[in-house]
């Protein structure tokens, strides 16, 4: 067999959880390929990586950094991606246009179900996929189990590729199992080659035996050598394992230590000879354009106050030209980011990621040519968790400030800018707090704005429990025309959902028709808000008789008639405070189901059931019937018991009455309300 090395730039993700060191392994990789003379710390803010002032501030990475390096030849861009899951967005938005991603873990085995919603997005995405255990200097237990724990979250088999050495119970080096040769670490140089001991060599044989299995799997030829024994060619296992991580069928697995440059190489080398062309991701990916016809697709946006719009765009296929007009627009620049540092460029052409200037119409995930019927496959946007409700601190900034929120959800399709009717409030929906507070960090940092934001109200409505027929009478002199309306009204609760109606059974003209629509009108005034301060809802109004006066009788008069008399009776209807109720689905690993219920029913949760989540093995579904007023913080309460990982998505299913103690508690606290 000949294995053939993927040629032309290629591009890669970097994903994992928080504080797996996804940063400082692209630190590492640019100063091993001379891009930086010294690697940067993120703890010091001199990392290319997170050079925005939202994540130095916060010393976490808060959106996608983009950075080039090349390394024997080769170019391959990075496209850093947050580890918080409240910036999952971003990973979800990359990882549809790259050639493969590299997850990085710590090697601690209790901490590997964090990893299990990534590996589901590559997975999905059929992205070739790394994993590579970072910080191995300092792993918790052996490698064997941490392995088997990985194996435990991955629906697509692994691959050791390389076994640990251990001396006094620390890694100090490791055998690779393809080309059976032994390294010991070297601090900030390429590990050294050894012979191997009796007891490393015995640990190898079995090593690369269970490698060998699990590539048979794959291919009869390497089968039938297994089974009779024949020891495959080298060439052969390089090929395997090219063709298996290219095709999806399997994810190796190596170990490092990114601050101290320990198996980087190595992992430099795997990705030169096996992450696949770009023309053989634009097959995975069904980009069905010819090869010279030029499409892009945008993988992230960025927006800046002072240079505008930069679209990163991932080039499929042919080639862009600066200045050159497209479908969304014409290139007014073409830029290589390299953290925050940006290169004019002139051109750029298939595999290169580069970002593309002031292209206002194009959108992430939309695609850019020049012909016609050319689409790609965007990212599903993930659905808010957590809102806050803001306004400017100055009233004449409002206008900015709609405008501002309109460039961050740009930015950021996962965030949420909306103004809700029920409540009369600008709400931002996100996926987290820290997700928010970014944004209005970004607010005040790129924009100069000063927001405040506060916990969003909850749409209660209130209804009566039973009905009374009043009368009111409105009546004013003030010399000439007076004002008189006379009006009796029967209220009636209605069933709950019904809404509002309005009848009249008026006889004989006592008010006259051109007055019965002002009654109407004074009604709906008042349903605004009840007795109890908050709109009404499921009643029913009729006109039953009334009194005019040919002279001082009007529509204003009859309107003030009504809303005297729907203030004065509704007082005697026995009115009653409702909460809106909603739907909810919370998702998590089975292990923590016992945890996930008892917050579902400390919040007032009403459990419906259980499924299994269709593709996740070992998790489950809750659904649920919740107040909305205690899903406020439930996302905060469900990562904190499942390591990140649960979630859970709600719709408005119902109104239901609240009594007591909660509902005193709600009516004194909109009185006391400024």
């Amino acid at each position: 067999m000949s294995l053939k090395k993927p040629t032309g730039p290629r591009s890669i993700a970097l994903v994992g959880p928080y504080s797996s060191g996804k940063t400082s392994l692209l630190e590492t990789f640019l100063h091993i390929c001379g891009e930086i003379d010294r690697k940067g710390k993120v703890a010091d803010g001199t990392s290319v990586g997170d050079s925005a002032k939202e994540a130095r501030d916060r010393q976490m990475s808060v959106e996608v950094n983009s950075a080039h390096f090349s390394f024997m030849g080769d170019e391959f861009s990075v496209l850093d991606c947050p580890g918080s899951v409240e910036f999952l967005q971003e990973s979800k938005n990359v990882l549809i246009g790259v050639d493969a991603a590299i997850l990085v873990c710590e090697p601690d085995p209790d901490r590997t179900v964090t990893l299990l919603p990534l590996l589901k997005i590559l997975e999905q995405n059929a992205v070739p996929t790394f994993i590579f255990i970072n910080k191995i200097d300092r792993a918790k237990g052996t490698v064997h189990d941490l392995f088997q724990s990985l194996e435990a979250v991955s629906n697509r088999d692994l691959v050791l590729r390389q076994a640990p050495i251990v001396k006094d119970g620390i890694i100090t080096g490791y055998v690779d199992l393809a080309s059976e040769r032994a390294y010991v670490y070297k601090e900030g140089q390429p590990s050294k080659i050894i012979e191997m001991t009796p007891e490393v060599a015995e640990m190898e044989g079995t090593s690369r035996f269970a490698m060998l299995e699990t590539l048979a799997d794959y291919d009869d030829h390497i089968m039938e050598e297994i089974l009779d024994d024949i020891e495959p060619e080298q060439d052969e296992i390089y090929e395997l394992l090219q063709q298996d991580l290219q095709q999806g069928f399997v994810v190796p697995v190596l170990l490092g230590a990114a601050e101290s440059e320990h198996g980087i190489r190595r992992l430099l080398k795997a990705l030169r000879h096996e992450v696949p062309s770009s023309e053989r991701t634009s097959e995975r990916c069904s980009m069905t354009a010819k090869s010279d016809v030029p499409v892009a697709q945008v993988l992230k946006t960025y927006m800046s106050a002072q240079a505008g719009k930069l679209s990163l765009c991932r080039i499929w296929s042919g080639k862009f030209e600066d200045g050159e007009n497209y479908n969304a627009g014409r290139i007014a620049g073409m830029f290589r980011l390299q953290g925050g540092k940006v290169q004019k460029v002139a051109s750029a052409g298939m595999g290169d990621v580069v970002a593309f200037g002031r292209l206002d119409n194009l959108h992430t995930g939309d695609v850019l040519h020049n012909s016609e019927n050319i689409s790609a496959t965007k990212s599903q946007i993930l659905e808010p968790v957590f809102d806050f409700s803001l306004h400017a601190e100055k009233r004449e900034e409002d206008v900015k400030l709609t405008a501002a929120l309109g460039k961050l959800t740009e930015e950021d399709p996962s965030l949420v800018a909306e103004h809700r009717q029920e409540t009369q409030e600008l709400l931002l929906k996100g996926q987290g707090e820290i997700h928010l507070r970014v944004a209005l960090e970004r607010l005040r940092n790129k924009y100069g704005l000063s927001v405040q934001s506060k916990t969003p109200k909850v749409a209660y409505r209130e209804a009566i429990r039973k009905g009374i027929v009043h009368h009111a009478r409105f009546k004013k002199q003030s010399g000439g025309h007076g004002q008189f309306g006379d009006v009796k009204i029967e209220i009636k609760p209605l069933g709950r959902g019904e809404g509002f109606q309005f009848h009249q059974n008026v006889v004989g003209g006592s008010v006259p028709k051109q007055y019965i629509p002002a009654v109407e009108h004074g009604v709906r005034d008042y349903l605004c808000e009840g007795p109890l301060g908050f709109p009404v809802v499921d009643v029913s109004v009729t006109l039953l008789d009334g009194q005019h006066h040919a002279v001082d009788s009007s529509e204003n008069a009859f309107r003030s008639a009504a809303r005297i008399a729907m203030s004065e009776g509704m007082r005697k209807c026995s009115p009653v405070l409702l909460e809106p109720v909603c739907k909810v689905e919370v998702v998590m690993p089975s292990s923590f189901t016992t945890r996930v219920t008892g917050i579902v029913s400390s919040r007032r949760g009403q459990i419906l059931g259980f499924d299994a989540r269709e593709g996740w093995l070992g998790w489950e579904i809750l659904s649920t019937m919740m107040p909305e007023k205690e899903l406020r913080d439930l996302i905060i309460d469900l990562r904190s018991v499942t390591q990140g990982v649960g979630t859970y998505s709600a719709s408005y299913d119902h109104l239901q009455e609240l009594t007591g103690a909660l509902a005193a508690k709600v009516v004194d606290q909109i009185v006391v309300e400024p």
